[in-house]
C-alpha cells in the first residue's frame, strides 16, 4: 500500500452530517425532510450546481424553494449556516489524526464562510481547504481536480487519496484521474467501486497509522 502524500476530503457528507443538519433546519421551520426529501434537494442541487455559477449559500436556498415549496426569503438563513451543522462523531478524531500522516485539504461544493464555520466546529485547520466558490466551480466537473493539482503543486496519482462518501460525484472522477480512492460509508451515501473502504475517518487513519 502506497502512503499517501496528500488526503482530499469531500466535507458535507463525510465530515459534516448533511442529511442531519438539514433535517433539523428545516424541522425548526415546521418542515419534515421525509424520506426522499434529501435525495431531492441534493439532485436540485447538481443541477443548479451545472448552471451559471452561484454560491452554494444561494444553491441551498434556491433548492429548497424547489423542492419543499418555501419562501426564498424563509431559507436563505439555512443557506447561510449550513458549515454549523453537525460533524460526525468520528470527525474531529479522525482529521487530527490523518494530518499528522498526511497534508490534509478539503475540496468542498461550498463557499468560504461555510469553511470557516466548520474549522470552528473542528478546532483546528486543515492544511488547505478549497472551495467552490474559489475555484468557481463545482464537482463533479474534473476541472475542480485540475484547479487543486495546480494549487497544491501536485499531479494526479495513487499518492493522491480522496476519501467520500460519495462515489457518484466525487470517487468516480477521482478514480479516473488515477487517485486512490477510499469510500466512507456514512448513513446517507451513493456507493460505487472504491481503492479502499474505511468504517468512518478513525478507522482509516488507524489504518495507515498501523
Amino acid at each position: 500500500m502506497e502512503r499517501p502524500r496528500l488526503l482530499t476530503f469531500d466535507i458535507f457528507g463525510t465530515v459534516v452530517d448533511w442529511r442531519r443538519g438539514l433535517a433539523e433546519a428545516l424541522r425548526a421551520r415546521g418542515v419534515d425532510l421525509g424520506e426522499d426529501g434529501f435525495d431531492r434537494v441534493i439532485d436540485a442541487q447538481a443541477r443548479l450546481e451545472a448552471e451559471a455559477f452561484r454560491t452554494y449559500r444561494e444553491v441551498t436556498a434556491r433548492s429548497l424553494v424547489e423542492v419543499f415549496g418555501l419562501d426564498l426569503g424563509a431559507v436563505e438563513a439555512i443557506g447561510a449556516a449550513v458549515g454549523t451543522w453537525p460533524l460526525f462523531a468520528d470527525s474531529r478524531e479522525g482529521l487530527a489524526r490523518l494530518r499528522a500522516i498526511a497534508p490534509c485539504a478539503a475540496m468542498t461544493n461550498s463557499d468560504r464562510a461555510h469553511g470557516e464555520q466548520v474549522v470552528a466546529q473542528l478546532g483546528f485547520r486543515l492544511a488547505h481547504w478549497i472551495s467552490a466558490e474559489e475555484v468557481r466551480l463545482y464537482k463533479p466537473a474534473e476541472a475542480f481536480w485540475r484547479a487543486v493539482a495546480e494549487r497544491l503543486g501536485i499531479e494526479p496519482g495513487p499518492h493522491w487519496w480522496h476519501v467520500s462518501a460519495y462515489a457518484d460525484y466525487d470517487l468516480d472522477v477521482a478514480a479516473r484521474l488515477g487517485l486512490t480512492t477510499v469510500y466512507v460509508p456514512r448513513p446517507h451515501r451513493r456507493p460505487g467501486p472504491a481503492t479502499y473502504t474505511a468504517q468512518d475517518l478513525v478507522a482509516l487513519a488507524r489504518r495507515l497509522e498501523g
